[in-house]
């Protein structure tokens, strides 16, 4: 089997970019936690399709996966038009990205999401993408590592990113029903329309800073002890992980409106996870901490 697509000549060289840096994001974390990625590949109709590669129950990861497509579709899912309400009728469209989620079994290392996608419709294209943390027993320079990597990244490329991309990503990744974000944030940014050979060196860049941001905390906190309190607190903030990409996720959206493949979609989702009828942590705990010291947005990056 083959992916074939329909594609202007630069994004099919985006596209073959970001089959690479799939590779390259899977050897690296592959390695990190022992356990070679699966791989399987799967042909979607319209054109296109994509290579999903997966790993589960390794000593690290309870689960992860680095998802790449490169696919063509009419019309552009709703999710899509949102953002560019002028490409309303269009025919065909073509997207690439990768998208990457990784639920550690420990919890004191944190989920993380990876993402970066292009989109090429009625004769414009765009590029979208970001990353964010959501830790369960969260460290202050953990967070500032994180985010001080990434806006060592933005700053390269244009220093008005990442205090753009930062805000927009602490407004997404917020719980509305729950009326609390998601994790401590991290970037985001749509329809992003700068010059195109600019802006994939930023995308491409943005994968090496994802490793340099999120290896060293795996690093530091897997060999950390915890006991059933701290797993019962993970799965139930995991809960809220789910609440997001079901109900809010533009990614998830994205997938399933276009007839996606939903194994692949749907990869995000952790193994295990906890709902609790009203549960409340015990004032001053590690578990109260969170919420109160950590998940409100602040300037990580210029915290001592």
């Amino acid at each position: 089997m083959e992916l074939r697509w329909s594609a202007t000549d630069f994004g099919n060289r985006v596209a073959t970019e970001l089959r690479a840096l799939q590779e390259r994001l899977c050897d690296a974390l592959g390695a990190l936690d022992g356990t070679p990625f699966g791989s399987d590949l799967w042909l979607r109709e319209q054109g296109g399709g994509g290579v999903a590669r997966t790993l589960a129950g390794g000593p690290l990861f309870e689960k992860g996966g680095v998802m790449y497509s490169a696919i063509n579709g009419a019309p552009l899912p709703e999710v899509a038009l949102r953002e560019n309400p002028e490409l309303s009728g269009r025919e065909t469209y073509f997207a690439t990205g990768v998208s990457l989620i990784l639920h550690p079994r420990s919890p004191h290392v944190p989920t993380v999401h990876f993402n970066v996608r292009y989109f090429e419709a009625g004769g414009t294209f765009w590029f979208g993408g970001g990353m964010d943390l959501t830790p369960y027993y969260p460290r202050r320079e953990d967070c500032i590592h994180f985010h001080r990597t990434l806006k060592a990244c933005c700053d390269r490329f244009d220093p008005a990113y990442y205090p753009r991309f930062k805000a927009a990503c602490d407004r997404y990744f917020y719980l509305r029903h729950r009326r609390e974000p998601r994790g401590i944030g991290g970037i985001f940014f749509n329809t992003l329309k700068d010059d195109r050979e600019r802006t994939l060196a930023y995308i491409l860049a943005l994968g090496a800073a994802f490793l340099e941001a999120y290896v060293p905390i795996a690093e530091r906190r897997r060999g950390e002890p915890y006991g059933e309190r701290e797993r019962a607190f993970q799965c139930y903030r995991r809960g809220r992980y789910v609440e997001f990409n079901l109900l809010y996720d533009q990614g998830t959206l994205f997938g399933l409106q276009s007839g996606g493949r939903a194994e692949s979609i749907l990869v995000s989702l952790p193994p295990q996870v906890e709902w609790r009828y009203d549960w409340r942590p015990e004032p001053g705990s590690p578990e109260e901490r969170l919420t109160r010291e950590f998940l409100p947005p602040q300037d990580w990056a210029a915290a001592e």
